[in-house]
């Protein structure tokens, strides 16, 4: 079996604690970036590559796409690396490089799809979930890691289709064997922009989640081509929750979604400024690093963000 080094544990909770201390005083906010869905094309960079370009404070691996009721519970970085075979045990390296550099790796699971299959069926099924995640890529221990020894910094929740109960369960579930296994667990929710979310929203309540990047786009509703009047009173309501940092959720590029892209120039003069007062204001999520690659969208704002 393999063993995680619990050594690391101190210094990665000290991190953390600092970490979240320097959000909630309001230090700046920071980008958070989605990676692993666009290997197959060539043009997604490497893991060490994202991190080294110290664009980002959170780089979110996507996605653990089937789990619950029973699946075996499968990983997908489409086209970076076969999990299957073992073939991902290769990033533990790029993941602690990631770390050294100050930037925290978490793993989402769900998203959207047609291949994509999860849910739960009980609190019994959310226990064996979070215990398959904590030993599997977190400070437990299992004799099959996907992403070999490394230890991530948490968990993002990115639920979009199948139940929509018991996810308040896995969380606190994460949350608790990270404390009996001296580990601090980020936690992180991609909900929709429209308020409450369907699946993340009990989850989110539970006041356990440390960052929720907000999806404003394809939602045509709530995002910012809707007004300034209908995009602000979703963010209110999304700073209602007990979470230390909403972030806004952005594609990177027209082609990362149907409908909800800012060009960057429009989000640095017209977006930014009337949400960086918040006391929420943690930073942008974007959607995703192979349309970041593509664009350049991140390099455009960050020093605005």
């Amino acid at each position: 079996m393999a063993l995680v080094d619990r050594a690391l544990a101190p210094s990665q909770l000290m991190a953390t604690t600092l970490l979240l201390g320097l959000l909630v005083t309001g230090h700046g906010g920071g980008i958070a970036i989605y990676w692993g869905q666009g290997g197959q094309h060539g043009k997604e960079v490497s893991l060490s590559a994202t991190c080294a370009s110290r664009r980002y404070q959170f780089v979110i691996l996507a996605f653990v796409f089937q789990f619950g009721q029973g699946r075996t519970p499968q990983l997908d970085l489409s086209g970076h690396c076969d999990a299957s075979s073992g073939g991902c045990a290769v990033l533990s390296d790029d993941i602690r490089s990631c770390q050294r550099r100050g930037v925290k790796v978490l793993l989402s699971i769900g998203g959207g799809g047609s291949t994509v299959t999860y849910g739960l069926s009980s609190p019994a099924d959310a226990r064996i979930v979070a215990a398959y995640l904590w030993n599997s890529y977190l400070g437990g221990t299992s004799s099959t890691r996907p992403l070999g020894d490394a230890v991530l910094d948490g968990i993002d929740f990115d639920i979009e289709l199948g139940s929509v109960k018991f996810w308040d369960n896995l969380a606190r579930d994460l949350k608790d064997m990270g404390k009996n296994g001296d580990k601090a667990v980020l936690l992180s929710a991609a909900p929709q922009c429209p308020f409450p979310d369907a699946w993340d929203g009990a989850a989110i309540s539970t006041g356990l989640f440390d960052f929720v990047w907000v999806q404003f786009y394809n939602n045509p509703e709530c995002q910012f081509s809707a007004g300034r009047s209908a995009f602000l009173d979703a963010w209110k309501q999304w700073e209602s929750v007990p979470a230390q940092q909403i972030f806004l959720g952005l594609p990177a590029s027209k082609d990362a979604a149907g409908t909800g892209f800012v060009p960057a120039g429009q989000l640095t003069s017209q977006v930014l400024p009337l949400i960086k007062g918040s006391p929420k204001y943690g930073g942008v999520m974007l959607w995703s690093k192979f349309y970041d690659d593509t664009t350049g969208y991140s390099s455009a704002i960050k020093s605005h963000v």
